[in-house]
């Protein structure tokens, strides 16, 4: 039963029924247009086929009574335009105004797909492709939510807009973030924020950790190999960086319900280490081998365990005997509401600084490439209670509130457009994000369209 003074309790049964009826026609017509998005691959990097993603999501949002503007983000070239696209539905009054947003970009494919990763196939209940769960069912179950309660004929008093951005999996910077430092989606024209990410239909995303993205330069001194103790070597101290960091985190535990269990601690993660000479001709090297293997299976005999073709020619191709004095780490430390940014750097520099006193000769410069605040929006705000009640009376269950273990576009709808609502709500298992073979259910799809058009009608009406 809906809770006694909703803007759903106002509702008469029959329109509540109705809104659940139309949603759930329109949660199939959701799945098909989703197959539609998946079949254009919007692969970022390097950010393809923007312009056609976004000019297909227009004319379904004109066809439903949007006004829609294109809008280009920076940072782009002539041949991958970083098109965005804003529609608007206005009611009977400019505010209160809900905003539902989706990102149109998706990572590469990868290997391992047992179906075609653009074909946007349905069958046995599902939605597969790239993108799949994260997150252009989502999308799709937002505009036909809107379009849902458009057919119902339920008159609003509230804008209902939809945007598709770019760009979301490396920053959000040429979509969401330019929309709201452009003043197009802000706090001054909008009132709620609902992304629907992959987090289930059962379940409110109300923010996620902070992160850290940070370059680590370790500098020491070459020399001979044979004799490393006249050097200072830079793999050497980068290694106990790296161990420092990870027992530095400490065991933190959030009380934000992040999900998974484990990402309610702090967690680090090292991207990448380079240092020290690059054997030149490694690949060619490799070929050689490759190919003299071949011929011992033919009949030369097998070559001896632990043999290189590097070593052959008197080691001809191997790099000259020196100590590495440069070696670089590339660290991704995910950080939680209670620590802050500040802990953290200062946390990085204390682990710098000890291994620095105890490695006469090593030097340790850093670089900031990435920092983003955590988020939260308060569990008994307006938004939070709407989405928690139409899922309610569409499942009977009560919403499960979670946090994210990684970025969305939350962080720009927030701290750029000054929004405090914003949540994150969608179709699709998170765990499937990035995965190969990407699915989603199409009742996710129908169940996350029904809730979003009774919270559509709950804030607007």
């Amino acid at each position: 039963m809906t809770p006694s003074g909703s803007g759903l309790d106002r509702l008469r049964d029959d329109l509540l029924d109705r809104v659940l009826s139309e949603a759930a026609v329109c949660g199939e017509e959701a799945a098909a247009f989703a197959s539609q998005l998946i079949r254009i691959p919007t692969v970022n990097p390097p950010g393809d086929a923007y312009r056609e993603c976004a000019e297909l999501l227009g004319v379904r949002l004109e066809a439903d009574g949007f006004e829609t503007e294109y809008i280009r983000g920076p940072g782009d070239d002539p041949q991958r335009p970083k098109i965005n696209v804003l529609g608007r539905r206005r009611g009977r009054e400019a505010r209160p105004a809900l905003h539902l947003n989706g990102h149109i970009d998706v990572v590469p494919p990868g290997e391992g797909w047992t179906v075609d990763p653009f074909g946007g196939e349905i069958r046995d209940g599902y939605l597969y492709g790239r993108g799949a769960a994260d997150m252009k069912a989502g999308l799709a179950a937002a505009v036909f939510a809107a379009e849902a309660v458009r057919r119902t004929g339920i008159g609003l008093r509230g804008t209902v807009e939809i945007s598709g951005t770019v760009d979301e999996e490396s920053g959000g910077l040429a979509g969401v973030a330019h929309l709201a430092a452009t003043g197009r989606v802000t706090s001054r024209t909008t009132d709620y924020v609902i992304i629907p990410e992959p987090f289930s239909p059962n379940r409110i995303c109300i923010g996620h950790r902070g992160v850290l993205w940070f370059r680590i330069v370790a500098r020491g001194r070459i020399a001979h190999g044979s004799m490393p103790f006249l050097g200072a070597s830079a793999i050497d101290a980068a290694a106990d960086v790296a161990l420092g960091l990870k027992d530095a985190i400490g065991d933190l535990v959030t009380e934000l319900p992040v999900v998974p269990e484990g990402a309610r601690r702090p967690t680090i993660n090292m991207n990448s280490i380079a240092g020290g000479q690059v054997i030149e001709g490694l690949d060619d090297v490799r070929t050689v081998a490759d190919d003299r293997t071949d011929r011992d299976t033919a009949g030369a005999g097998p070559r001896q365990p632990g043999a290189s073709a590097a070593l052959d020619g008197h080691g001809q191709g191997l790099p000259s005997p020196c100590v590495a004095d440069e070696c670089e780490l590339v660290v991704d430390r995910r950080y939680l509401l209670e620590e802050g940014p500040d802990a953290v750097r200062a946390e990085v520099r204390g682990v710098l600084d000890a291994v620095e006193a105890r490695r006469p000769g090593i030097q340790f410069g850093i670089e900031e490439l990435l920092s983003v605040l955590p988020t939260h929006t308060p569990n008994d705000c307006a938004l939070v209670e709407s989405l928690g009640r139409a899922i309610e009376t569409t499942t009977g269950d009560a919403a499960d509130l979670v946090a994210s273990p990684g970025t969305y576009d939350h962080k720009h709808f927030q701290r750029i457009g000054g929004i405090g609502q914003c949540v994150a709500y969608g179709p699709g298992e998170l765990e499937q994000a990035h995965q190969p073979d990407e699915r989603c259910l199409l009742s996710d799809i129908t169940r996350s369209t029904q809730v979003m058009a009774l919270s559509i009608v709950d804030l607007l009406s």
